[in-house]
């Protein structure tokens, strides 16, 4: 049975730097990921695997190659729809957790809502509901700061979440945290992945937390070295 494309990369490519410094982060990369894929993105530092996630994740443009979103290619949209969809579809959980300094859990999960332009009282819903489906409906008016460590990611996760994406793009996201924390905030988005069908795409170094993805593609000076567990597509 073929499963639905959602992220269609062939051939892409990414330099950096100028003249005789310019290199190459990412060379003539082609994968696709489908729709509740678990995929790990696993490499050393320099290997790549951010420049292909910021690729992958409409962050950045590639040099060379084409890259497809649901069927469309990004490079027929314009910076507008490319944001848009981008907003859409996707939500980010970094390891640093880039909340607003001084301001409420609520204001920081309903923040991706805001730039949409959802109304204050639909924000409010939905980043409530949220909330209380992670366990931190009780800190939705604490100052962000103040949280743990595991409790500021599960608000980053949160803040992710409240547009409904179909893809959640997770850098390091246990590397600022201890063991025990991380396999809660681990367990998060595993369950997100196995009880929502959301397609789950974890950059990372540590092969023991790839090990729990279905499908693990390795990176090694911007090439791929390995591609474990690619199902078959749809074409």
């Amino acid at each position: 049975m073929h499963a639905e494309t959602v992220i269609d990369a062939q051939g892409i490519g990414k330099e950096y730097g100028k003249g005789t410094e310019r290199f190459a982060a990412l060379r003539d990369v082609t994968l696709r990921i489908s729709k509740g894929e678990c995929v790990a993105i696993v490499g050393k530092s320099g290997s790549g695997k951010s420049t292909l996630m910021h690729l992958l994740a409409l962050l950045d443009t590639p040099d060379t190659g084409t890259l497809a979103i649901d069927g469309v290619d990004a490079r027929s949209l314009s910076r507008a729809r490319l944001s848009e969809l981008r907003n859409r579809t996707f939500g980010f959980v970094f390891q640093q957790f880039f909340l607003a300094p001084g301001t409420s859990v609520l204001d920081n999960v309903t923040l991706p809502l805001e730039i949409a332009g959802v109304p204050p009282r639909r924000r409010r819903e939905r980043a409530l509901a949220v909330l209380e489906g992670l366990d931190l409906a009780e800190k939705a008016s604490s100052n962000a700061n103040d949280l743990s460590g595991g409790q500021k990611q599960r608000v980053v996760i949160a803040r992710a979440l409240v547009g409904d994406p179909t893809v959640i793009f997770a850098d390091e996201p246990t590397g600022n945290l201890d063991t025990a924390t991380g396999g809660i905030v681990e367990d998060t988005l595993f369950a997100l992945n196995r009880d929502r069908g959301i397609t789950l795409i974890i950059v990372t170094h540590d092969e023991e937390l790839a090990s729990r993805c279905s499908r693990q593609i390795f990176l090694r000076d911007g090439a791929i070295v390995s591609d474990s567990g690619a199902p078959a597509v749809a074409a």
